[in-house]
């Protein structure tokens, strides 16, 4: 047994090494200057994040209120989403970087959630950011996954979009087995991301493939009505998490966490 768990954690540390990783870091901010600090970021770590080449990709992303999946913006809470060769690039550079320096300062709070892509399916952006691992390195995680959408809504559909949302948002919320969800978005109203962590693939294959539910019924209004311009699906293995949120790590609480 002893061999088996050494067995077990080299090929893990291996598998970090070898594959790309998505950092999704939050903050939140509860005062108004901090918060009206952050609008000016919007433009100023783009500046940053230029004199960072180890990023492959990146998006400076706000929030929704709720359960995060809102037209309704969450001035509290903003994000910032990065891609990298590597876990150890991933982690050296959010510890070090100036810009993820500079927003930790201001922040109340943040959390970064560390992730290895395991499927990747669209576009974002017009490029496709996240490289899947191969298959046979993926099949020996064991812990939680996560799901990411993104999608650029058509304006001329935004209407239908919204009012399709707030069905999916009760759902994921109220699900037992969902143990964190956020909305963001680069542009309110028409820019939007999903990101939810689960326990394992079967708790999150049942939310996803249940065809009576309202994530199904969306996905098939989405393919009858034509809504976006852009889409993007993605799954994750999640490898690891730094900070604290709502005073603790979500993942290592049993409630279910919210933005």
């Amino acid at each position: 047994m002893e061999g088996n768990n050494v067995s077990n954690l080299v090929y893990t540390a291996v598998w970090r090494a070898a594959i790309q990783t998505v950092s999704l870091s939050l903050f939140r901010f509860r005062s108004v200057t901090s918060r009206l600090w952050v609008l000016g970021q919007m433009g100023a770590a783009r500046l940053s994040f230029q004199r960072i080449p180890e990023a492959r990709f990146w998006k400076l992303c706000g929030s929704g209120t709720g359960e995060g999946f809102t037209p309704v913006t969450n001035t509290q809470v903003w994000a910032i989403l990065a891609v990298w060769d590597d876990e150890e690039t991933a982690k050296a550079q959010i510890e070090s970087a100036s810009v993820f320096k500079r927003w930790r300062r201001k922040a109340n709070e943040s959390w970064t959630v560390y992730l290895a892509p395991s499927s990747v399916r669209g576009h974002w952006s017009g490029q496709t950011p996240f490289e899947a691992a191969p298959e046979s390195a993926a099949e020996g995680h064991q812990g939680p996954l996560a799901a990411l959408t993104r999608a650029t809504i058509k304006p001329s559909t935004a209407a239908q979009f919204w009012r399709r949302v707030p069905d999916i948002s009760t759902v994921i919320g109220s699900d037992p087995n969902v143990m964190f969800k956020i909305g963001i978005g680069e542009v309110p109203l028409l820019h939007q991301v999903t990101f939810s962590i689960w326990p394992d693939a079967v708790t999150m294959a049942s939310f996803a493939r249940d065809a009576n539910g309202p994530h199904a019924k969306a996905i098939q209004a989405v393919r009858d009505g034509s809504w976006f311009r852009e889409e993007l699906y993605a799954r994750f293995a999640v490898t690891g998490t730094s900070g604290t949120w709502g005073g603790a790590d979500p993942l290592a609480q049993p409630e279910r966490s919210v933005a």
